[in-house]
């Protein structure tokens, strides 16, 4: 799913910044076909927190999500695209990302999800954050942009354009969504370490 020489610039980029962003990483026939699915599945509102403290909360974040499993034909392809960039990974950074886990993320028009980091300090079950661009004939005007806040440097705006791969420290690299003009798909995960709570706390956007 991922080529070698994707996989080789988010290992050196992650190494030099902590993030890397990709522009036409994926393969455009399997981001269709997620796409496709995306739109057929029933989301549930995204919720924060984790374990018992999860809760909804749209004055935070306004999203919807659909956890993606090998039950789903396009998404058992992405996730076992993903698992093998866990191992090719761990194979250059040793990094021991243990496994993935990822879901489908529905912005309505108008949606949003604040600034926030995707593991807190010292918790690091979470190691990497992932996320993917389902969204045909992107532009500027449509706004609903991933902005990066990199320690130390400017933000760094991401079109939610398809086939666009971000991937960041999920402890380091805080980040937000601003809302869209119109309906906005992504595919949105972590790389865990081998360590976990009791309950399953939303990926990234």
């Amino acid at each position: 799913m991922i080529s070698e020489a994707v996989i080789d610039r988010i290992a050196d980029d992650i190494v030099s910044q902590g993030y890397c962003v990709y522009r036409d990483a994926l393969p455009l026939e399997l981001m269709r076909a997620l796409a496709h699915e995306a739109q057929q599945l029933e989301m549930t509102p995204a919720r924060i927190g984790r374990g018992g403290d999860q809760a909804v909360a749209p004055d935070r974040r306004s999203d919807s999500i659909h956890w993606i499993d090998d039950s789903l034909p396009a998404g058992k392809q992405w996730l076992a695209g993903c698992d093998d960039l866990r191992l090719s990974l761990n194979r250059s950074l040793a990094a021991g990302l243990f496994s993935f886990e990822s879901h489908y993320a529905r912005y309505a028009e108008g949606a949003f999800y604040e600034r926030h980091v995707d593991a807190f300090r010292g918790d690091a079950n979470r190691k990497l954050s992932l996320v993917a661009y389902l969204n045909e004939e992107w532009v500027d005007q449509d706004e609903g942009q991933l902005v990066l806040y990199p320690e130390g440097a400017d933000p760094i705006a991401v079109n939610p354009a398809m086939g666009t791969l971000v991937v960041f420290l999920s402890e380091e690299l805080a980040h937000e969504v601003k809302p869209a003009r119109r309906e906005r798909l992504s595919i949105a995960g972590w790389f865990r370490l081998n360590q976990s709570h009791s309950g399953r706390a939303d990926p990234p956007s």
